[in-house]
């Protein structure tokens, strides 16, 4: 089989959904039958900060990377939908002609989604989507009302064709499962979720690891994007200035907030917090290791109630104190599934106070939650679903 992979981010690339069909990837070509795979991607391009020379085009045994350049963008919706529709004219260019027997689309946005619709609409194939977000329902919450006012009615018929064209959908959150089975009940569902790089199952702790050292800050880090959907800029504030006598926290990454939390530091007089540029995921591991909790937060919008973030996979592996600002099924799974969290209100300086004292701040081991969800057998798994429906036809 040749197996067509469409993916707005690949390695080297910093985002989850790199890490995930990155992974992925892997497993198809070690799956049983001989796949070819064909991934379509773009030149790494999440974080302006983050800048690394890889060709356009990677060959090897039964796998082809290519990856196409896009035009200048930033964080905002116009500036994306830019990117994607340079993305999207590049698949279908690059695509048109060559042999291929199924589409696997990976997609966060609903538009990677829509684009591999359209190839298997148009070729006659089958389709399996991966879906990491619901679209439809996030741009209610994260884009200007009246922006979305106009936007809504437009993705809900793509989200429409996308769904219906596919022969399985996988959902990574099954807080999706509700949105997506009761509009599009006739579809087969999986849910394959994120999971654990093997650099952090590596990563994990043998043992208990002794308490911090009375009489000095805690060291709290956070790593990802500093957009809205990650809301620092409403929480980071207020909390580090409440709690600038017992922590200090660095914050690594970018995103379209991080401008907003830096005027925020500022206007609180905050000096107990340190911005970080995006980072390779060498140096992400030792800034980990040198932290005493980890920190997670969403911002308090009605859609993130579904989502079920990557980073809580590599936080919990590395058996450190997790401080999660999260509700809905996240705040569900944590509680459930991780131990040593404190799970609070996003948004809520006083309510994050307040759970940081539920934590034990010493690092413990999560064995039983490595082994379940190490991202290597979540993709074995996975890999032999999509080689089995696709190689139906």
């Amino acid at each position: 089989m040749r197996l067509l992979v469409l993916s707005f981010y690949y390695e080297p690339d910093l985002s989850a959904g790199s890490f995930r069909t990155t992974n992925l990837v892997r497993a198809l070509l070690a799956a049983p039958g001989g796949t070819a795979v064909e991934v379509l991607t773009t030149l790494p391009n999440r974080y302006h900060s983050f800048r690394v020379a890889i060709p356009e085009e990677d060959r090897s045994e039964r796998l082809l990377v290519r990856r196409f350049p896009l035009p200048e963008h930033k964080g905002g919706f116009v500036s994306q939908s830019r990117a994607f529709a340079a993305y999207a004219a590049a698949v279908l260019r690059f695509g048109r002609g060559r042999p291929y027997d199924a589409v696997f689309a990976t997609s966060s946005r609903l538009m990677t989604a829509v684009l591999g619709a359209r190839i298997a609409r148009s070729r006659r194939l089958p389709l399996y989507l991966d879906i990491r977000d619901i679209f439809v329902d996030t741009i209610g919450d994260v884009l200007p009302r009246r922006t979305a006012a106009i936007a809504k009615p437009l993705f809900k018929p793509l989200e429409g064709y996308a769904i219906s064209r596919a022969a399985t959908v996988n959902l990574v959150s099954r807080g999706f499962a509700d949105y997506f089975q009761t509009r599009y009940p006739s579809r087969r569902y999986t849910f394959f979720t994120n999971g654990i790089d093997p650099e952090f199952v590596v990563a994990a702790p043998p043992g208990p690891g002794a308490p911090i050292e009375p009489f000095r800050p805690v060291h709290v880090a956070y790593a990802g994007n500093m957009g809205d959907g990650q809301g620092l800029h409403a929480i980071i504030p207020q909390l580090a200035n409440r709690m600038r006598d017992t922590a200090t926290f660095t914050l690594i990454g970018d995103g379209g907030r991080r401008a907003d939390l830096e005027r925020g530091l500022a206007a609180a007089g905050c000096t107990n917090v340190t911005l970080t540029p995006p980072m390779a995921r060498a140096d992400l591991m030792r800034a980990y290791a040198a932290a005493d909790v980890l920190f997670l937060h969403l911002n308090d919008y009605e859609a993130f109630a579904k989502v079920l973030p990557s980073k809580i996979f590599e936080y919990a592996a590395l058996g450190k104190p997790v401080w999660a600002g999260v509700r809905g099924y996240a705040a569900t799974f944590l509680r459930e599934e991780v131990s040593n969290c404190a799970v609070f209100h996003p948004c809520d300086a006083a309510d994050a106070e307040r759970a940081f004292g539920r934590m034990e701040l010493r690092t413990l081991p999560r064995p039983a939650f490595v082994e379940r969800f190490a991202r290597d057998a979540i993709s074995r798994e996975m890999a032999a679903d999509i080689v089995d429906v696709c190689g139906q036809r």
